[in-house]
């Protein structure tokens, strides 16, 4: 039934029992102490009332007297009744009394020790008499020669002074129960406490809990990350330092303390700020700023971050009668670079499919007027419209072709101008540099070319589409000195100046949102040029001119010395 309690009800219970054997011995002690007090003043007390009874010099003239007791046993009934004592017994040396409460013990020998007064000296002690177990004091009487002519012995008994004792019991009740209430009552506020904090959960519970919350930060595939409301990294797991660049977390498993993160030796250091860790600016300024996130993108150097960002909310006050604590943020964090190149793979063979599909539609109409050529008897018309055809298909083909030496970047542009075709735009190729030859494009990564092609003949097509005519892309591939220089180049509004390192930005578009969002484009290609070692710039002599420089891995084979030029004209 214990292993079911939880932490509270097991701290109560057990400060319970300590301060009830806290107070019992405490209690026990004091009173033991207070006993011990009491038969010291009483021993004090009847010294000085049995001193004062031997130093009467009428006790020492009914000594020589034939019948003391006459003379000393109303005097000794007398000085018992004033000092509060129980017994006055004045004897002779021989133990002889002479006077006592109890008339029928006149005359008898005196029970208890008196050879220390026999040798003058004053002592007390505990001892059972006539009366019961009493608290004695046996003093000498002495003549002028230091003779003992008799003794003097004044006491009170042992349960007078419990009786006395007794009187101070409510006291140390009343101390006791304070003290064993006090203690409850911080015990209960502790209690209380600590189960809001665990929730009411046990130990053994706590243990669990623990060990899942290690296998979940060990299994997961996303990255998790924990920040304290001072900006601190209190625990993040491997597959979050993978993503963001951080030095892995230690392997013996534990988890770090608050504030703090385990080393590789087990000890553990102070942990790190946001500001010391190398994050993207918009990583950190999220983090930073606690805010609730959902499916956020961020681009790092070389990586697509889908992140949501929550509060880690402690429990509530019971009655809410208190916000509760926040104890920081937790951010997940998933990769989405595979998922984005998958997407751009798949919108290039989209744009090649929509333009198979424009030219399957524009070759049926010319099968049509062919077809209707032969049907009217006029073979001749019907085969120059045919050879005319092939010749303009044949030179689009060629001229891509001898352009740019990838066949993947060829069928893009090849799409990318049927595209235009059906959207009223004229796309044109040009190609530059020395020698002869397509543009080779060897050791540069085919799908960060692609990415940065694609993206850039996108947003020019969709700025020429909404400008007014003419409507006109340019796209120009030049080799020269080891580097490889792409410029795209539109007839559309231009790009303000002032915006020009903000278009860079995820999140930031000139057109109209999207159903799936904007402004991811072009995050993406300055990532591919950076990925890739290049530079970017951006002008607007008209329209928007992007300008693109990447070093190649391999010397280039030199292009065709007069520029070649593919055009494809909309209709207006």
């Amino acid at each position: 039934m214990i292993h079911h309690w939880s932490i509270a009800r097991r701290l109560f219970v057990a400060h319970l029992l300590f301060m009830l054997t806290l107070t019992a011995f405490v209690g026990t002690a004091t009173f033991v102490d207070a006993r011990d007090q009491a038969y010291d003043e009483a021993g004090r007390r009847m010294a000085a009332v049995a001193t004062a009874v031997a130093d009467n010099p009428l006790v020492l003239d009914a000594a020589d007297a034939a019948d003391p007791s006459a003379l000393l046993q109303p005097y000794a009934m007398k000085v018992t009744e004033d000092a509060d004592a129980d017994f006055i017994t004045i004897m002779a040396p021989d133990r002889t009394r002479w006077t006592h409460p109890r008339d029928e013990e006149l005359g008898k020998p005196y029970i208890g020790s008196i050879d220390a007064a026999l040798d003058g000296e004053v002592f007390t002690e505990i001892t059972a008499g006539t009366l019961g177990p009493s608290v004695r004091t046996i003093a000498p009487v002495q003549d002028a020669d230091g003779t003992v002519r008799a003794l003097v012995a004044a006491g009170v008994t042992v349960r007078t002074v419990d009786i006395a004792v007794s009187g101070r019991l409510p006291a140390l009740v009343a101390i006791g129960l304070a003290l064993l209430a006090g203690g409850s009552l911080a015990s209960w506020l502790l209690g209380r406490y600590l189960r809001q904090v665990t929730r009411g959960w046990g130990p053994e519970q706590l243990a669990q809990l623990f060990a899942y919350y290690e296998s979940v930060l060990r299994s997961v595939r996303e990255g998790v990350i924990l920040i304290d409301p001072r900006g601190k990294v209190v625990m993040y797991n491997d597959q979050a330092a993978e993503l963001l660049g951080l030095t892995p977390r230690s392997d013996d498993g534990g988890a770090p303390a608050p504030g703090k993160r385990a080393a590789a030796d087990g000890r553990q250091q102070e942990a790190p700020s946001l500001e010391a860790l190398p994050l993207a600016p918009s990583l950190r300024e999220l983090f930073e700023s606690g805010r609730t996130a959902l499916d956020e993108i961020h681009l790092t150097g070389s990586r697509i971050l889908v992140v949501n960002q929550g509060r880690a909310v402690g429990p509530g006050s019971a009655g809410g009668r208190s916000n509760p604590a926040v104890y920081g943020t937790v951010a997940t964090i998933r990769d989405r670079t595979e998922i984005e190149s998958l997407g751009s793979e798949l919108k290039t063979m989209r744009t090649l499919s929509d333009a198979l599909h424009a030219q399957t539609h524009e070759h049926a109409n010319r099968l049509h007027t062919i077809v209707s050529l032969m049907e009217l008897g006029r073979g001749a018309e019907a085969l120059d419209f045919a050879t005319q055809d092939l010749e303009l298909s044949q030179r689009l083909t060629d001229d891509v072709v001898s352009s740019v030496d990838e066949p993947v970047l060829g069928a893009l542009i090849m799409g990318k101008a049927a595209e235009a075709h059906e959207r009223g735009v004229e796309l044109s190729l040009n190609t530059a540099g020395t020698g002869s030859g397509p543009t080779a494009v060897s050791g540069l990564a085919v799908q960060d070319l692609v990415a940065i092609l694609g993206n850039l003949l996108d947003n020019a097509i969709d700025a020429a589409a909404e400008a007014p005519a003419p409507k006109l892309v340019e796209l120009t591939v030049e080799a020269n000195g080891g580097a490889l220089e792409i410029t795209v180049e539109d007839s559309g509004p231009g790009i303000d100046p002032q915006a020009v390192e903000d278009i860079f930005r995820h999140g930031f578009s000139t057109k109209s949102p999207g159903p799936f969002g904007r402004g991811l484009g072009l995050a993406l290609v300055r990532q591919a040029v950076h990925r890739l070692g290049g530079t970017m710039t951006i002008t607007s002599p008209a329209g928007a001119l992007f300008r693109v420089t990447l070093p190649t891995a391999s010397p280039t084979i030199p292009p065709a010395p007069p520029p070649g030029s593919l055009t494809t004209k909309g209709q207006q």
